[in-house]
């Protein structure tokens, strides 16, 4: 169990040597994360603009609404049963397997 001063000297430098290894692995892990984060808030921010787009561009009276007016007229339009059914349709149909997978080809 006595070691050599050289042998404890030798084994700090290579658990150091270690140490470093894994902080560098661990920032590299980090910086994956964090790619892979923007790239969803990207992908939702995008979405966003082009819906809200797309919104102005069907019912261009909206942009002089103030943003509290504008969520007012969405709960309402959202409230509406008819925009609810139509919601639900196009939802349950994005979420059924095309015709082709249904058959098995």
């Amino acid at each position: 169990m006595n070691k050599s001063l050289e042998e404890l000297q030798k084994e700090y430098e290579e658990s150091a040597a270690r140490l470093e290894q894994e902080k560098r692995k661990l920032r590299r892990l980090e910086n994956w994360k964090a790619y892979l984060e923007s790239g969803s808030r990207k992908q939702r921010n995008h979405r966003l603009i082009t819906r809200g787009a797309a919104i102005e561009s069907v019912m261009p009276e909206v942009k002089v609404l103030t943003e509290q007016e504008f969520y007012s007229l969405m709960e309402r339009i959202s409230e509406w049963p008819p925009v609810q059914n139509m919601v639900r349709f196009f939802v349950e149909r994005h979420s059924q397997p095309p015709a082709s997978e249904k058959d098995g080809d």
